[in-house]
């Protein structure tokens, strides 16, 4: 049989191992099956070579967004990236996601995204309607359907140089994940936030940092469950958030509901 035709071959994985107080980047020679993934040769790496080495993982399946990691620099779900689509003398390197502080080698603390997701107030349900009784037409949730998608592996996150690049604007900027339910709460059909002195847009910009956001859709181009993140919920909430701010008609619809409140 030609070699190149072989279904196992050598290949050589880079990974980083290290904690908070740095680590370096180690070499592993291995062995990779045909049709195996990064994560399939990360857990022969684990059983055959290291055994302490740290990997978070758990339904192996993309959807569960545990394995995030960055192959090659590039932000990615181990359990989906396929060896095949490296070349068999290309060195693979695994490195965890450069936005969070490192726990333990690929592990890192994402717990900043979950202050975030706290951060954001949830579904506001209508006045006099009961639960169970809630009544929308597919036309109307298709906008923020896409978004429920999620499955918060943070890629989007880690990829966005507002939180990748500079550490300061943690504070004041919840990110691509977070920017995107707000959008979908704002389109939601049945949320009454507004009622109840919430508005989602103007929060969005004022509390959340959406004008930070320079729509350059790399967190777009990381998602593994292809939602459109840019152009159908960042775009559209800056959208929401200029009318809300520099409209006029809508400034004096404010103030008439105001005086009639």
């Amino acid at each position: 049989m030609n070699a190149s035709a072989s279904p196992s071959y050598e290949a050589t994985f880079r990974i980083w191992r290290g904690d908070a107080d740095g680590g370096e980047l180690t070499d592993y020679g291995v062995e990779v099956n045909d049709g195996e993934v990064v994560l399939d040769v990360i857990h022969r790496i684990q059983a055959t070579q290291a055994a302490d080495l740290a990997v978070r993982w758990n339904c192996k399946a993309g959807k569960c967004g545990s394995c995030s990691a960055e192959v090659n620099g590039r932000p990615r779900l181990m359990c989906m990236t396929r060896m095949s689509v490296f070349s068999r003398e290309e060195t693979v390197t695994v490195t965890p996601l450069r936005a969070f502080p490192v726990i333990r080698d690929l592990v890192t603390d994402v717990s900043f995204n979950y202050a975030k997701a706290r951060e954001v107030p949830s579904f506001v349900p209508p006045p006099g309607v009961a639960a169970g009784e809630y009544r929308m037409r597919q036309i109307d949730v298709e906008r923020s359907q896409e978004f429920r998608k999620c499955i918060e592996c943070f890629l989007c996150q880690d990829t966005c140089h507002v939180v990748r690049d500079h550490e300061e604007n943690k504070t004041a900027f919840a990110g691509p994940r977070f920017l995107m339910r707000v959008a979908e709460l704002d389109m939601h059909p049945l949320d009454a936030a507004g009622e109840s002195g919430i508005d989602r847009a103007r929060a969005a910009q004022d509390e959340h940092g959406l004008g930070y956001c320079n729509i350059t859709k790399c967190c777009t181009e990381v998602c593994p469950e292809h939602i459109r993140i840019t152009d159908n919920a960042l775009i559209p909430l800056k959208e929401r958030a200029v009318d809300r701010k520099y409209d006029p008609l809508v400034w004096l619809g404010s103030k008439i509901g105001r005086r009639r409140g």
